[in-house]
C-alpha cells in the first residue's frame, strides 16, 4: 500500500478488527461539535452547497486569523498538494516526504529536484515537555544550504512542517535565507502543514509570515487534528493572488459536501476540543517515544514534534534480520497495523512509522512489541 490506514484488506473484509498505528488520526476522534451539528449536513442534502462557502471561510478567517481572499478551499488536503504542484514545471521535493508529492509532480511532468534529510542528534533541548525527554534521540533535519543551492534551477518546493514520515520541524532561524531567496527569485515554497497543530505551538507555523511573503502557500486540513479524514476538507493559506486563482481555475465547482461544510463551521471553533489535544499530545508523545526506545529491536527512535514517530529496526534477540515487512506481519497476527516506510524516497526496509494513540493503546502495543522480543 501507497499509505497507511489500510484496515480493509486484512480487517474489516474479513471480519476483523485491527488496531491502527499506520494512519496518523487523532485517537480522541470525531469532535462533538461536528457530531452535535451532523443534522444541519442531512438537512442540507437536498441543495447544492454555497458555491462561495461564505460560512466556511469566514470560520477559517477566525481560526488562522487570515484575510478570506488568501484561502482556497480543498477535496482534503490531497486536492490542494495535486493543483499546486500542478501549476509549476519543477518542483524540489524535500524527502522522506509524504510520498503524494512525487507522484503529482510526475503526473504534472514536474521535473524534479530532491533534497534528502540529513541525520543529526539531537541533544535534549529542542522539546521541552516532559523529563522523559532528558535523552538523546535522532532526528532527520533539513538540509538548508542544499536546499537554497538547488532551489536555483527549479520553480517551487514543497516540504513539511512537521514533516512526514519523521517529524521534524523547519527552523525558522535557518529558513530564513531560503524564505528571501525564493521572494526576491519569484519561488515559491509549499508548506505542508497538515500536523501543524500536534506540535502543540502555532509560533511553529509559518502562517504568520504569509502578509509578509507572497512566495509562501501553506497546506492544512481538518483531517488529522480533528479526526475526521473520511469527510475530505483541506484548505491552501496564501496571499499570492495570482496562484490562489490560478488554482481555483482548476477546480470544479461544489468540491465541498455539506457534511465537510459543516464539519469546518463548527470544529474549528471548539475550544475544548483543540485544548484536550494538545494537552493529550503534550503527555503522550515523550512517554510514548522513551517505551519505543526500550524495545530491543527498535535501533532508533526519531525525535517528532507530531503525532507519529519514524523507527529504524536491527534484529531479534535470535539474532534475525527484522524487515519492515516481517515486523508488519508479526504485528498483523496480533491484531495491530503498523505503517511500513520503505516506500519513501530515502528510506529502506529497515523503517516503520507508529501513531501516537491513547494511553492505554500505546501500552498495548509496547506490551505487544516486547512479547515479539
Amino acid at each position: 500500500m501507497i499509505h497507511g490506514g489500510d484496515v480493509y484488506t486484512d480487517g474489516l473484509l474479513r471480519g476483523r478488527e485491527l488496531i491502527d498505528y499506520s494512519s496518523n488520526i487523532n485517537p480522541l476522534g470525531v469532535p462533538s461539535s461536528f457530531i452535535d451539528n451532523i443534522s444541519e449536513a442531512v438537512d442540507a442534502l437536498t441543495r447544492y452547497p454555497d458555491i462561495k462557502y461564505r460560512d466556511v471561510l469566514k470560520g477559517l478567517k477566525e481560526y488562522v486569523g487570515c484575510p478570506e481572499e488568501y484561502f482556497v478551499l480543498g477535496n482534503g488536503a490531497a486536492e490542494i498538494i495535486d493543483l499546486v504542484i500542478s501549476c509549476h514545471k519543477s518542483l524540489l521535493i524535500v524527502v522522506p516526504s509524504f510520498v503524494e508529492y512525487e507522484i503529482d509532480a510526475k503526473k504534472w511532468n514536474c521535473n524534479i529536484e530532491y533534497s534528502y534529510l540529513k541525520k543529526s542528534l539531537n541533544l535534549k533541548e529542542q522539546i521541552n515537555e516532559s523529563d522523559l525527554l532528558n535523552q538523546d534521540y535522532v532526528e532527520l533535519s533539513y538540509d538548508y544550504e542544499d536546499i537554497l543551492d538547488k532551489l536555483k534551477v527549479v520553480q517551487a518546493i514543497i516540504l513539511g512542517n512537521p514533516n512526514n514520515p519523521n517529524g521534524n520541524i523547519i527552523d525558522k532561524e535557518e529558513f530564513q535565507k531560503i524564505l528571501e531567496y525564493c521572494e526576491s527569485n519569484d519561488k515559491v515554497i509549499i508548506i505542508d502543514e497538515a500536523f501543524i497543530e500536534f506540535t502543540g505551538d502555532e509560533q511553529h507555523s509559518f502562517v504568520g509570515s504569509l502578509k509578509n511573503y507572497k512566495c509562501l502557500f501553506i497546506i492544512r486540513a481538518l483531517t488529522k487534528f480533528f479526526a475526521v479524514p473520511g469527510i475530505r476538507f483541506g484548505y491552501g493559506i496564501s496571499s499570492n493572488s495570482a496562484l490562489i486563482k490560478n488554482i481555483k481555475e482548476k477546480q470544479n465547482p461544489w468540491n465541498i459536501n455539506c457534511f465537510a461544510e459543516v464539519a469546518a463551521r463548527h470544529v474549528l471553533k471548539d475550544s475544548e476540543y483543540i485544548e484536550k489535544s494538545k494537552q493529550w499530545i503534550s503527555g503522550e508523545r515523550p512517554s510514548f517515544l522513551c517505551s519505543l526506545k526500550n524495545i530491543s529491536f527498535i535501533e532508533e527512535v526519531y525525535l517528532s514534534y507530531g503525532n507519529y514517530v519514524l523507527c529504524k529496526l536491527n534484529g531479534l534477540a535470535s539474532g534475525k534480520t527484522l524487515t519492515s515487512e516481517e515486523l508488519y506481519k508479526l504485528c498483523l497476527a496480533q491484531g495491530f497495523v503498523i505503517r511500513k516506510a520503505d516506500n519513501f524516497r530515502g528510506l529502506n526496509n529497515q523503517y516503520i512509522r507508529l501513531a501516537i494513540k491513547d494511553r492505554d493503546t500505546n501500552e498495548k502495543l509496547i506490551l505487544m512489541l516486547r512479547s515479539l522480543t
